[in-house]
């Protein structure tokens, strides 16, 4: 009886342990894919901490992050449906394996803010994504152990259309996100937000008091610290600051904004964000490295911009001399100023990309491959639904993004189970039918 007992509690233990292990993976999975850009961002951000930038190209950190969403994906999704019970728990054993000791060295050193386990969805401190993954090792420790005792949601026959049906969804999804911006936007400057109010801090209490962090490198590691622990080693240099009212821990959500013209150096930000009207910004993070194969779609733009005299400005953290490189290879007549590259990062995923503010209001925004042409722009922006801050609903791409995948999982899961409900239904008719001739 005992030993029933027991063996009962570890097939829960070993299920909700594989349970927790899915929903983890899946999640992770799923918002890196979501962003394969900013994951590749973040890798670099470990490259440069670890010395690697060097010997590791930008694309290889792209095909290396896209690798890593479509593999905890398929984890998280195997693990829920119960299949591959012998690959799947061992493999995801050797990743928390890996995982949590680089982890305790993140939190220990802390080389980046954070590790990006879950893209911008969820930031976690890096002291908080050991303890996950610690749990997570024991989770997988004990799916392992207990591979055996892994209930199946699904017949050996229906693994491989599952198998491929995630694979081919998540593979797509990555794909999508690469080339027209994430479908989840969980950065600052989403549709919808207003940069004017987002630049502001919160409206201080009576008893608050604002205090200036400082951000520092030293042989690539970053630290931060305080006013009163700033350090007098002249080894450590100056990256950047960050303004937090004491106590509540308030700060603006976004701090780094700030544009100045190229030529000129003047200062363009308030006229921006303030403008009561519409103003096209073309975003260039690295133009050395940017897609020149719509230039002819941007100067079109332009050209629109000068008819109806809506402001147009590219952002661009290059110097100048790749500035007049840009123009001399496309036939850029428009102005540039000088932004922050993390900034111009986390404005649009795409080198280039475009963005259309209304009244300082994303009002939109496209990748280099989406830029709107004269079909769609063909008449003043207040006359066309182009114009309009377009809706961010989240609910609405949640259900889109589960009916693609878990509707055609349960119908995967229905069929599966008609059949067997068909097989039982012949095998049953066939014995009747030799019993009757005996």
């Amino acid at each position: 009886m005992e030993s029933k007992t027991l063996h009962i509690v570890a097939i829960v233990w070993v299920n909700l342990c594989r349970l927790l292990l899915a929903g983890v993976f899946i999640f992770s999975g799923f918002v890196k894919a979501n962003d394969p850009l900013g994951f590749m961002y973040k890798l670099s951000d470990y490259a440069h901490a670890f010395r690697l930038s060097e010997y590791i190209s930008d694309n290889m950190l792209l095909l290396l992050g896209v690798f890593i969403s479509i593999l905890e994906f398929l984890l998280g999704v195997y693990l829920l449906f119960g299949i591959h019970r012998r690959i799947v728990p061992f493999v995801s054993f050797i990743m928390m394996l890996i995982m949590t000791p680089l982890t305790l060295y993140l939190a220990l050193k802390n080389p980046v803010s954070d590790c990006g386990c879950f893209g911008d969805a969820v930031v976690l401190s890096n002291w908080e994504t050991f303890i996950k993954n610690a749990i997570l090792l024991v989770a997988s420790i004990s799916v392992w152990w207990g591979r055996e005792l892994i209930s199946r949601w699904i017949t050996p026959r229906g693994e491989w259309l599952v198998s491929w049906n995630a694979a081919l969804y998540i593979c797509c999804f990555a794909y999508y996100c690469f080339l027209y911006l994430p479908v989840f936007d969980f950065r600052p400057y989403r549709i919808g937000t207003n940069i004017r109010e987002s630049m502001q801090l919160p409206e201080e209490d009576e008893d608050s008091a604002f205090e200036t962090f400082f951000i520092m490198e030293r042989e690539g590691v970053r630290r931060e610290f305080a006013a009163e622990e700033y350090p007098e080693d002249s080894t450590w240099s100056l990256v950047d600051t960050r303004l937090v009212v004491k106590g509540e821990d308030k700060r603006a959500v976004i701090q780094d904004f700030s544009m100045t013209l190229s030529d000129t150096e003047e200062d363009l930000t308030e006229l921006v964000v303030q403008d009561t009207g519409y103003v096209f910004l073309l975003v260039a993070y690295q133009l050395e490295s940017a897609d020149d194969g719509y230039a002819d779609l941007v100067n079109d733009l332009y050209d629109y911009c000068l008819e109806y005299g809506y402001p147009f400005y590219a952002l661009t953290a290059s110097g100048n001399s790749q500035i007049e490189l840009w123009c001399d290879k496309t036939g850029a007549e428009y102005p540039f100023c000088h932004v922050d590259d993390i900034t111009l990062k986390t404005m649009v995923r795409s080198n280039p990309g475009l963005i259309l503010l209304k009244n300082g209001v994303v009002a939109n925004k496209w990748s280099c491959r989406a830029i709107p042409d004269d079909f769609e722009l063909t008449e003043p922006l207040q006359n066309i639904d182009l114009g309009e801050v377009q809706s961010y609903s989240v609910i609405r791409k949640i259900t889109i993004s589960v009916l693609w995948f878990v509707g055609s999982l349960i119908l995967i899961f229905l069929l599966d189970h008609i059949g067997r409900l068909w097989t039982r239904f012949h095998n049953k008719a066939r014995e009747k039918g030799e019993e009757g001739g005996l």
